[in-house]
């Protein structure tokens, strides 16, 4: 029997041109130039940024890849230097409709596979709830934001709202790490991927727990954190054992602080099958969704391989984690 396999994390660049990102800002704002030989390099202004290939703007390339990797659906969502939050209001919401129209075009080829997220003008609750709503409208099957705002975290007020909101629209909710911390210690080595990432995502969840943020957001919210809820997993007994003897670490809280599983998902971007092992024992079977990064490097080479090939998990577990969590946590079945 057949299992339908969704990659629910996966990333796209549009073609912006330039002049286009000089709308939001000419020194800054992120645009892709395209080469002939079919790699591209996006960029900041002036200054390359990352370099990248064609999957990551061209829906045919990504299709014919998906094909090749047995993947049958794919939510694709912003590379996180688009989200624009560091910009007024009026002209962050006008980038990120802009933005987000480009996404619901590279689904064209084949909408039946091609999903997409939708981001928003994090920055301003009115207008990120309005963008939110009208992109799910529109077509896009749930929203990616950051981890942080600056210095404000998820327990932040206007995040929790902007959560809440979703919660209440029925609008899932991906989380994802960016501008991550610690940088100016981290000059080589990809070390803020490798180290700060992580930790920005665990940073996440534990905002949420541990401020109480959970008991004030609606249990219809489909949250989900990436890259394996970061160092999350392997490192909630050290926050349960702190919470039950520091009451600094419960102020907040009122219950155990692994009795908050229910509250949210991960993908299963861990590259390892011990970790992935584990990270379904934390979570749960039913909260682990596949995930791959694509088409970015440091993403998993053979989509879904860590799943399909691992000998820890059992074969009633794999189509669940392939698909089947993801089909429910999006509404796509």
């Amino acid at each position: 029997m057949k299992h339908t396999v969704v990659d629910m994390h996966a990333h796209f660049f549009p073609p912006i041109a330039r002049e286009e990102a000089a709308r939001l800002d000419p020194e800054h704002a992120p645009w892709l130039q395209i080469r002939s030989d079919g790699s591209g390099m996006i960029m900041t202004g002036d200054q390359p940024f990352r370099p990248v290939y064609d999957a990551l703007w061209d829906a045919t390339r990504r299709l014919e890849e998906m094909d090749a990797a047995g993947v049958d659906i794919q939510v694709m969502c912003a590379t996180p230097v688009m989200f624009g939050y560091r910009y007024a209001p009026g002209k962050a919401t006008d980038w990120c409709r802009r933005m987000n129209d480009h996404a619901l075009a590279l689904t064209v080829p084949d909408p039946a596979r091609l999903k997409v997220l939708a981001q928003v003008p994090l920055q301003d609750l009115d207008a990120a709830c309005a963008e939110a709503s009208r992109a799910r409208a529109a077509g896009h099957v749930g929203v990616q934001i950051g981890n942080h705002l600056g210095p404000r975290n998820l327990d932040d007020a206007q995040l929790l709202g902007f959560l809440a909101h979703c919660g209440d629209e029925g609008i899932p909710v991906l989380v994802h790490p960016w501008d991550m911390m610690g940088s100016e210690r981290m000059k080589q080595w990809m070390l803020p991927w490798l180290v700060s990432m992580p930790a920005e995502t665990q940073l996440g969840i534990l905002s949420l727990i541990l401020s109480g943020g959970f008991e004030r957001l609606p249990r219809t919210l489909k949250l989900c954190f990436a890259h394996g809820g970061g160092s999350f997993a392997f490192l909630l007994g050290r926050v349960d054992n702190a919470w039950r003897h520091r009451d600094i670490v419960r102020r907040d809280c009122p219950q155990l602080p692994s009795s908050y599983l229910d509250r949210f998902y991960v993908d299963s971007a861990v590259f390892d099958e011990g970790a992935l092992a584990l990270l379904v024992e934390v979570m749960g079977a039913e909260r682990v969704m596949l995930g791959s990064d694509y088409p970015f490097p440091l993403g998993e080479r053979e989509i879904g391989g860590l799943i399909r090939n691992t000998g820890r998990l059992s074969a009633a577990i794999k189509p669940k984690l392939l698909g089947a969590n993801a089909m429910q946590f999006f509404g796509l079945g």
